[in-house]
């Protein structure tokens, strides 16, 4: 096993080599806008984890999904020329469900804004089913005519 903070180094610097290498071009007519979210390294650093995500619709995706995984080979050697390790990681391309997560945590945010405004409004036409104040009052001790 490695220590924790050198695998964080090495995917940090995997991510900056494909990223570069992104940026310049892949001559895949397929490959869209794509963002490197995250890197993960396994502990013995056989094997790395690209997340991304595609700016468009399903079919960009799926596309640049098909580029990405074309172009393994040729990222893995670019990785291995610039990273000084022993062995060159696998690399594995991952499509980060980031952005469709928000996105329906923020339809799921909207919706109990709404019932909560919906709650609000019902709550303050409303009255008491029975007493305003259901709760028992001690009496009033009434003063001894006798003393």
């Amino acid at each position: 096993m490695v220590d924790p903070a050198r695998a964080r180094k090495l995917a940090d610097r995997i991510k900056e080599i494909v990223a570069q290498r992104l940026e310049k071009g892949l001559r895949d007519p397929r490959l869209g806008f794509v963002t490197l979210t995250d890197v993960r390294v396994t502990g013995d650093l056989q094997h790395a984890s690209i997340f991304y995500t595609v700016y468009g619709d399903e079919r960009s995706r799926k596309n640049s999904a098909l580029a990405l995984t074309a172009a393994t080979g040729m990222l893995r050697t670019e990785v291995g020329r610039n990273l000084s390790t022993r062995l060159t990681p696998t690399l594995e391309f991952i499509l980060d469900g980031v952005p469709e997560n928000a996105e329906h945590i923020e339809d799921l945010l909207r919706e109990a804004r709404e019932r909560d405004a919906e709650t609000t409004a019902l709550a303050a036409s409303a009255h008491y089913a029975g007493d305003a104040d259901p709760y028992v009052k001690p009496r009033a001790v009434e003063d001894d005519e006798d003393e």
